[in-house]
């Protein structure tokens, strides 16, 4: 009975809204251009760095605070397990199993991505301007907007100078971290699927498996 209860629920997880959603990308302009992003791997838990000016275009409520980086990195997650301060297998337990709130990690990047991560995996992609555009709102819309159309703070972040911020959606076992990351890939129009893009592994083993390089540039959908 109980197991039967809890596939109940982890199917019912699995419908639930999927927020923040994918965006339609309209590719409208072929050519490479100097664009350049980042997909970090930090063994759990993958990112995406976009250079500040191109973030800042679209999110200018970053400017005061990482306006000065010459990157920054966005991840988003479980608002409870993100930004414990001590990691418990209850709050990994309830961040798969049920949904919960979602926070939007921002950290400034002051170095190349490769340099200032250089114990984690780091992936640069080159991006059309139409690719850039689509990521950047799908970035913008992960963020939970109050009734004035302002973001909200909620605490320091957990490495170097960053925020955290209250995100937009839910987090449960079909929509993680890794799959937020595929999500803003499938935005961008590469052709990936994000089911099965749970774990950082999934995410990094198609930009192995499907990115050249040089350049390192995905097929589109």
């Amino acid at each position: 009975m109980r197991f039967s209860v809890l596939i109940l629920c982890l199917l019912f997880i699995q419908s639930c809204s999927g927020r923040p959603y994918v965006v339609d990308h309209l590719d409208s302009n072929q050519s490479i251009t100097p664009h350049k992003i980042a997909i970090t791997n930090h063994g759990w838990h993958t990112g995406i760095v976009l250079s500040a000016q191109d973030a800042v275009e679209i999110m200018p409520f970053l400017l005061e605070k990482f306006g000065e980086a010459p990157f920054i990195e966005f991840g988003w997650g479980d608002r409870g397990f993100y930004q414990a301060q001590d990691i418990t297998i209850g709050l990994a337990l309830q961040a798969i199993l049920w949904p919960t709130d979602s926070v939007v990690h921002v950290v400034a990047v002051y170095s190349n991505p490769e340099v200032y991560f250089a114990g984690s995996q780091v992936f640069e992609l080159e991006l059309t301007n139409s690719q850039l555009k689509s990521l950047r709102q799908f970035i913008s819309n992960s963020f939970f907007h109050d009734s004035n159309e302002r973001v909200v703070k909620t605490v320091k972040g957990v490495y170097g100078h960053s925020q955290f911020y209250q995100g937009e959606g839910t987090y449960h076992l079909f929509n993680t971290c890794n799959t937020w990351t595929a999500k803003g890939l499938k935005s961008a129009g590469f052709d990936l699927s994000i089911r099965m893009k749970q774990t950082s592994g999934s995410v990094m083993k198609y930009l192995m498996k499907n990115c050249q390089n040089p350049p390192k540039v995905c097929p589109r959908s």
